[in-house]
């Protein structure tokens, strides 16, 4: 059995390796403040070094045929299922997450992989163009980019990893990674040992267990590397596509949301609320597409906000290595400061409370706002928590609008037994992905999975991250002499 607690060094150029900062890091159990592992931070001397490896490393791996790439990923694959029960329980332990969100996560892990073994084959695809000068051939390869930076976030951290990680390998890339620090093994440490497992050649893959105080912007100025894909906060992404753009280099951002959960007039409002419970409190509402704002048609608003706030109160909260458990810790006191000071500003601001949660150490358990004024700061702050605000739409047109009132465009969901007017209005709401009959938090690795506005650029999923991930090369052969004007 794998001990994945023992995974605490970087993993570079193949090979487990000490940090040589003087600080180190104690990755804690949110619910309980145990201490998982204890790291010593990479210093940016290593990073660099990491990335050199991998501008090497990837001339070779570019070169594979797509059979040594797809096996590789069938058995980084294999490698998860094998370590099912372990990995699930670090995942609830590091990210503080019930059993339903790391088995989610995993089988999420777990289909990313599997589909990027079907994208290997991109690279042995090509086009022939029809020429418009006589005796000319047009051919269009799709080639590796080279080596790409990946940084994941804290809250689906192995997902999150992983669906820039297998993709980029797939297509013959290398990647330097660092997950966040908070969630080392899930995030990175566990992915390194997958690939090791796998036989993947060192330096394709190097994994950076460190923090922006020992590294800076290092990660996104190396000039060895040609895209950057990070999924996190607006703020930090903005300020990666200012040095990206900068440096001519391709990002693949995914940001914040605040993703809006229509309830139309004819909507089962029963349903509606199993829905919204689910998109609201899965992972305490640390996700990018979590459900942030409930907009519900006034003529079902009373019965909606009656059905949810029963719901929300009687859901089961404390240690998520308890099956039962829903609502776990957020991730760190921090988090939980930040949450209460929203709580406790939107009062003194006049919002109305329908249920108030309580803390008990870093579990905060549901609060909702009720007939929330939508241009509110309450309204219009991504929460990132078990923070529910619910508000009245005069009309469902009014209601998209409502939707539209916000910078970020990630998910968002409508209600309604009217299919067809459903999606039509799905086209309307400013956002990368729209869910008719169906909550905010949506995933897969078969779709073009990606924002709009304040929420990023870019699309995961198979085919589409193939386009971001490769390089189009059109070479042409003149097969007869040509004969030039002068």
């Amino acid at each position: 059995m794998e001990r994945f607690e023992e995974l605490n060094k970087s993993y570079i150029n193949g090979e487990w390796v000490e940090g040589l900062s003087k600080r180190t890091y104690e990755n804690l159990n949110p619910y309980d403040g145990t201490v998982i592992q204890t790291i010593r931070l990479a210093t940016s001397q290593q990073l660099e070094q990491a990335f050199l490896n991998a501008k090497e490393a990837q001339k070779e791996w570019g070169k594979t045929s797509s059979c040594e790439r797809e096996e590789v990923l069938r058995k980084a694959a294999e490698f998860f299922k094998k370590n099912r029960d372990e990995i699930i329980k670090v995942i609830s332990r590091e990210t503080g997450g019930s059993f339903i969100k790391a088995n989610v996560e995993l089988d999420l892990t777990v289909g990313l992989v599997e589909e990027a073994v079907k994208m290997a084959k991109k690279l042995d695809e090509v086009r022939e163009i029809e020429a418009d000068i006589k005796g000319k051939v047009n051919r269009v390869y799709r080639l590796p980019l080279g080596v790409i930076t990946s940084i994941s976030p804290f809250n689906f951290p192995m997902n999150l990893s992983i669906r820039t990680i297998a993709p980029a390998i797939a297509l013959g890339n290398s990647v330097v990674h660092k997950p966040d620090i908070q969630t080392a093994l899930t995030g990175g440490s566990i992915i390194a040992r997958a690939f090791e497992y796998a036989g993947l050649p060192k330096g394709v893959f190097q994994c950076i267990l460190t923090d922006i105080d020992e590294i800076g912007d290092d990660m996104l100025t190396s000039p060895h590397s040609q895209l950057i894909s990070f999924t996190g906060s607006t703020p930090v992404g903005k300020h990666i596509g200012k040095i990206a753009g900068s440096m001519l280099k391709r990002v693949a951002l995914e940001l914040g949301g605040n993703n809006p959960f229509i309830v139309l007039a004819d909507a089962n409002v029963d349903r509606a609320v199993d829905a919204a419970i689910f998109g609201k409190f899965i992972h305490q509402g640390q996700i990018c597409m979590i459900v942030n704002r409930i907009i519900v048609h006034k003529n079902i608003y009373d019965e909606f906000v009656q059905k949810f706030v029963e719901k929300a109160k009687s859901l089961p909260y404390g240690d998520p290595s308890d099956p039962k458990t829903i609502i776990g810790p957020l991730i760190n006191e921090t988090q939980i400061e930040k949450a209460l000071n929203i709580i406790n500003e939107a009062k003194k601001e006049g919002a109305k409370i329908a249920l108030e949660g309580k803390r008990i150490g870093n579990i905060l358990t549901p609060t909702v706002f009720v007939d929330v004024d939508n241009n509110s700061k309450l309204a219009q702050t991504e929460l990132f928590s078990p923070i529910a605000t619910i508000m009245k739409a005069e009309s469902d047109d009014h209601a998209i609008e409502m939707a539209n009132n916000t910078e970020y465009g990630l998910s968002s969901a409508i209600f309604t037994e009217d299919l067809s007017e459903g999606e039509q209005l799905g086209l309307q709401i400013e956002s990368g992905m729209t869910h008719i009959n169906d909550q905010t938090v949506n995933d897969s690795p078969t779709i073009p999975f990606g924002g709009t506005k304040s929420s990023g650029m870019g699309r995961f999923g198979n085919p589409w991250v193939v386009e971001e991930f490769t390089m189009t090369k059109w070479i042409s052969i003149q097969k007869e002499y040509r004969k030039y004007p002068f």
